[in-house]
């Protein structure tokens, strides 16, 4: 478990986004219940975008995804993949800081994906996200089973979200991940 808060590098992002991964992480089957038409919806650490895209058809029209990343890479590379599409208009490109996500907009639905291990300070992070959570916003975490994330860190996460006024609705089943659902 070296190099926990290691950033996944934009020359890798490749294995983040592909087709036989949608078989496995499938946004529509994981996010419908949680994701409605008009929502303002936050992609925290999106990589490529695998995630953002899907949402974005979710949403609608009428809502935006915040696609957030650290790195202006993946920031660019979903640019390109979203570029002259309809979903140019649903998402907002936004990159973090590295001790902030920087935003100020309210949110209703925040998805953090293989990520929150990569954060130094996922105490600050997490008050982050709660102050951008509209009442009743949901975040959603999953983090890696495998070599990153042990049952026992993953439940530390999940302590300081509710420490951070988040509650723990569920435990949803995520392929070869840990998952939590919280609610504001």
């Amino acid at each position: 478990m070296e190099n926990k808060n290691r950033v996944c590098p934009v020359e890798r992002s490749g294995s983040l986004d592909n087709r036989l991964r949608k078989l496995v992480h499938n946004p529509e089957k994981m996010f419908r219940k949680y994701i409605r038409e008009g929502m303002a919806v936050l992609d925290f650490g999106c990589g490529p975008g695998f995630f953002t895209r899907g949402m974005a058809e979710m949403v609608g029209d009428e809502g935006t995804v915040i696609a957030a990343d650290l790195q202006q890479g993946m920031l660019d590379k979903l640019s390109e993949k979203i570029k002259g599409t309809h979903l140019e208009k649903r998402i907002f490109l936004h990159r973090t800081a590295k001790n902030s996500i920087r935003l100020k907009k309210k949110i209703d639905f925040a998805l953090a994906f293989y990520m929150m291990h990569e954060i130094p300070d996922q105490e600050k992070a997490l008050k982050e996200i709660s102050s951008l959570l509209r009442p009743g916003g949901i975040l959603y975490v999953v983090e890696p089973k495998y070599f990153h994330v042990s049952e026992e860190e993953f439940g530390e996460t999940i302590k300081r979200a509710e420490k951070n006024g988040l509650g723990l609705v569920e435990r949803p089943g995520v392929f070869l991940s840990r998952a939590a659902v919280l609610k504001k």
